[in-house]
């Protein structure tokens, strides 16, 4: 499987596949494909993993797209201006997608389920929510951000902190929770809310410099 990410202001996915490919796809994202390429809806794991998956805030089911000939393309999308990133999976470990932020997944033993937040504060008020896309296996997966991206990789017990809304993923290792802000000022005049979310390492973290509203709807 090959992608190519173009554009700038709001990137696609141009993907190449060859005969007996298949991609896991958020709903909602297909721009164009190829004549012998096919697609459905489908539950990844089945519905026993449905609901929790609506708590994700992602949906039941995503898109399942297959090739039936080779050197077929499809193009793929975000419906938000921002860039995409490719998550190679052996490199950098499973991933937990915030809401909104998983757009493909292709490879050999691609799994695609949910995790639970550890800690309840950070579900309720640390912006990334109660239930977490988690995307494991050997493979890639394809991650978009509004606006610009920033990598971080942190170290073993390195911590940052970042504003509500702006954490699109992050390895299933980070661990994550909430701290207040501090002063009642800080809260009042400083327009980040009563809490930050802090990460701590290691692993790799993937900020957007947009913040995605709470009252949003996935794509």
């Amino acid at each position: 499987m090959k992608a190519e990410i173009r554009g700038t202001v709001a990137q696609i996915a141009e993907l190449t596949m060859n005969a007996g490919d298949s991609i896991w796809a958020t709903r909602g994202s297909i721009v164009s494909y190829s004549s012998h390429i096919d697609w459905t809806m489908k539950i990844p794991g089945g519905f026993s993993g449905g609901a929790k998956r609506i708590l994700s805030g992602e949906g039941m089911a995503l898109l399942r797209i297959e090739a039936s000939k080779s050197d077929q393309r499809i193009v793929l999308g975000a419906n938000a201006p921002g860039h995409i990133a490719e998550w190679d999976l052996e490199k950098d470990g499973p991933v937990l997608t915030t809401r909104g932020a998983f757009l493909a997944a292709w490879g050999e033993s691609i799994d695609i389920s949910v995790a639970v937040a550890r800690r309840v504060g950070a579900s309720l008020f640390g912006g990334a929510g109660l239930v977490l896309q988690k995307v494991s296996g050997a493979g890639s997966v394809l991650v978009h951000g509004r606006g610009d991206f920033k990598r971080i990789d942190l170290k073993e017990g390195e911590n940052i902190f970042v504003s509500t809304g702006n954490l699109a993923a992050f390895s299933s290792g980070v661990d994550y929770d909430i701290q207040s802000v501090g002063s009642v000022r800080k809260t009042l005049f400083g327009k980040e809310g009563f809490f930050m979310t802090r990460l701590a390492g290691p692993g790799t973290v993937l900020l957007q410099t947009l913040k995605k509203q709470p009252s949003s709807s996935s794509s």
